[in-house]
């Protein structure tokens, strides 16, 4: 009897192995936040905003920031998914989702760019760029300013002791219009340019992966890497066989030294900045709609096309492995706000909005088959997918 008691007394105290995923998803055209646990999806929470939103997660997972560009406002719902490494583990902390009282407003915020611990908010018409910490955003809710050389649609990002941030022209513009991205430039703390501005007209996407930073130009992609500490921006120019286009999407591995980025309307490049020949070219059947790297397996990313065809990257090999049709077709004609199906990864999950029928797909990546229809009232568009695995102490 001694025996058995104590091994009820271990057992009580053992660890848990936990896997959490939950996800998140704005409506298309209402200011609707859905909130479920994928292992649950009848588990579920909704938040009311001003306007319809973009999404994104900062750097820990603890926060879901949604961007409302028309409505001049930024949200912050708390994920209720804590995870800290501790070198051979991680800690996992599972509580309700919730609506922070922390918000933003200003002139029409836009693009988001999350590292080192910082999430940098451009608001395009006000020529700043709001950087806060998680601890801010949970805490005080103040949040850094950078000012850009004027209002434009662009971005500044921290790396190392410097401000990354976009230029752009100081020619007059009509009515309400922005002015042109120029270029990229290195930046002190205080503001204070820290070297030559590296020419980068029509910029327009960003991303980060190991040491380099890039970001999609007409004239090719600019890389940004930190040199003895200072930034060194080199420019990758688009291959003189490439047909007419540019790249303005771009996603970074967190695994490997790699980029994947929209090449025109119909292929998309796979980029190491360090290679002799830094581009791979893959074509697409139709134009794509969305696209995202694979975490847990970085040699993959995932492609949906207009017709609602998903294709399997080999990001090592740039050949399409797998299609797969899993929706109706989606054309790129019309506003590039209508709703149309979106991607995200959670673990060994596929996730893809589909607008028309009002369900969240889950599909086995690996098959590239359909497992489960969540069903989500309204329009679901933008997701993002928070979590990960570790132990519950």
């Amino acid at each position: 009897m001694l025996g058995m008691a104590l091994i009820s007394a271990t057992s009580a105290v053992a660890d848990e192995d936990k896997t959490a995923w939950r996800v998140f998803i704005a409506d298309q055209e209402m200011g609707r936040v859905t909130a479920l646990d994928l292992s649950a999806p009848d588990n579920r929470w909704q938040f009311d905003l001003a306007g319809p939103s973009r999404l994104y997660v900062s750097p820990t997972g603890g926060v879901v920031v949604a961007v409302q560009s028309d409505h001049d406002r930024v949200d912050f719902l708390s994920s209720g998914i804590a995870l800290e490494t501790h070198g051979d583990h991680a800690d996992i902390k599972v509580e309700e989702p919730a609506h922070l009282d922390t918000a933003l407003e200003g002139p029409r915020p836009f693009h988001v760019v999350t590292h080192d611990g910082v999430t940098a908010i451009n608001f395009d018409r006000g020529g700043y760029v709001a950087m806060m910490e998680d601890s801010d955003i949970l805490g005080s809710g103040e949040s850094e300013q950078f000012k850009l050389n004027r209002a434009h649609h662009g971005f500044a990002v921290p790396m190392g002791d410097y401000i990354i941030g976009t230029v752009a022209s100081d020619a007059p513009v009509e009515g309400d219009g922005a002015p042109p991205r120029v270029g990229i430039r290195a930046y002190n703390r205080d503001g204070q340019p820290a070297g030559e501005l590296q020419t980068c007209t029509d910029l327009h996407g960003e991303a980060f992966s190991g040491a380099y930073l890039t970001a999609g130009c007409k004239e090719g992609v600019v890389a940004v890497t930190l040199a003895d500490g200072t930034p060194s921006f080199s420019m990758l120019p688009y291959p003189e066989d490439f047909p007419e286009g540019h790249t303005g999407t771009l996603l970074g591995s967190h695994a490997m030294q790699s980029f994947l980025g929209n090449y025109g309307a119909n292929s998309v490049v796979i980029i190491d900045p360090t290679a002799q020949s830094p581009f791979t070219r893959v074509e697409l059947p139709f134009r794509g709609v969305d696209f995202v790297l694979d975490p847990a397996k970085p040699q993959f990313a995932y492609i949906l096309t207009e017709d609602g065809t998903l294709h399997r990257l080999n990001m090592l090999s740039g050949r399409i492995e797998q299609s797969e049709a899993v929706t109706e077709p989606y054309s790129m004609d019309g506003h590039w706000r209508d709703p149309r199906p979106r991607l995200a990864m959670a673990g060994d999950s596929l996730l893809m909005t589909d607008p028309r029928a009002s369900v969240l797909r889950v599909i086995d990546p690996t098959t590239m088959s359909e497992v489960q229809a969540v069903p989500v009232e309204g329009l679901p568009y933008n997701l993002v997918a928070v979590g990960g695995s570790g132990l519950v102490h």
